[in-house]
């Protein structure tokens, strides 16, 4: 490991971060990090452990049945959180409403703590997002809506936790996008993938076709369009979706690629949460490159009206996201 940054090492010499804020966003990323380290530990456990395992028996906001482990990933999440003084509000995918932390805190947090919850008992890789913002009530009130209703574009900070093969922790600060992979073997996050960014050529889409008939005619042509033969552009390209978001963008992220979440006839807003998912894997992709786009407009210029928002959501290689776009727009 030698010469290797660890993820604390990294965040004391980019003090230009976060704008100049180095303690505040190592006390953010430190809770975010102790986190990881116990939602890791349970889910690489999962097959062994059968309290782990299964539906929690309720649903959250969305409707969508709560595994066992959504709700301790969760709880993990919050309660590191809490215990940070900079922290004022947390909105979680799990929960109904935003939690009020410390009035004097000045950040707020967005998080899906469990991405792809679906997957736990068939040992597929899930995920954590996050996504950080500045407060807009003044420090020392309690926090309102309106400090989580904010457009992606004002987020400070962003990233994700893919628990696969290996941990790795991806972020962004609006500086560019790093990866960091835990070692297990003695507690530490080392930088493994620095200054992340897509390849020139996207050659993968990420999408469930068992949803196609259920789709806008311009979605339908964009995979036509992936599936057609033309050296000149490298096509076809390959299909590889694996239905746990984070490991379908970390994925395109490596290896160039776009994802797609459509809306559909059953879901017409889509089905991906716009505070959870999209903004801060939105701000990741610009970051390293790509583009996000909901297939009229850019992701974080979208206006939220309330926290569990859903938005169609297409995102990675900007060549790619492009070429959907001007198909979608040709509908109207």
């Amino acid at each position: 490991m030698e010469n290797v940054k660890t993820l604390g090492e990294f965040i004391i010499e980019q003090q230009t971060d976060f704008h100049g804020s180095t303690g505040e966003f190592s006390s953010l990323l430190s809770a975010i990090r102790l986190a990881s380290k116990v939602v890791n530990q349970q889910v690489n456990k999962a097959g062994l452990m059968s309290h782990i395992l299964g539906s929690a028996g309720g649903t959250n906001i969305q409707g969508e049945d709560q595994q066992k482990l959504d709700v301790f990933a969760n709880n993990q999440f919050i309660k590191a959180l809490t215990g940070r003084k900079v922290i004022c509000g947390i909105a979680s995918e799990e929960n109904d409403e935003y939690i009020p932390i410390n009035n004097d805190g000045r950040y707020i947090i967005a998080m899906d703590p469990l991405d792809g919850s679906s997957n736990i008992e068939v040992n597929v890789s899930i995920g954590t997002i996050f996504s950080i913002y500045h407060r807009i009530t003044p420090v020392g009130q309690q926090v309102r809506a309106e400090d989580f209703l904010q457009k992606g574009s004002q987020q400070v900070a962003a990233g994700y936790v893919i628990y696969g093969s290996s941990t790795m922790l991806v972020y962004t600060t609006g500086n560019g996008v790093n990866g960091f992979t835990y070692d297990p073997g003695i507690g530490v996050y080392f930088l493994s993938h620095p200054d992340m960014k897509f390849p020139a050529q996207g050659k993968v889409y990420s999408m469930n076709e068992g949803n196609m008939n259920k789709c806008s005619a311009g979605v339908k042509q964009y995979i036509e369009y992936c599936k057609h033969v033309d050296s000149a552009t490298k096509r076809p390209y390959t299909g590889r979706y694996i239905g746990s978001l984070v490991a379908d963008f970390h994925r395109n992220l490596i290896k160039g690629g776009i994802y797609m979440y459509p809306a559909t006839t059953d879901s017409e807003n889509g089905k991906l949460r716009l505070l959870y998912e999209c903004n801060p894997l939105a701000f990741i992709a610009e970051q390293a490159g790509g583009k996000a786009s909901d297939g009229y407009r850019r992701i974080m210029d979208i206006e939220p009206v309330n926290l569990h928002q859903r938005v169609p959501f297409f995102t990675g290689n900007t060549h790619m996201v492009d070429k959907l776009e001007e198909l979608i727009k040709q509908e109207k």
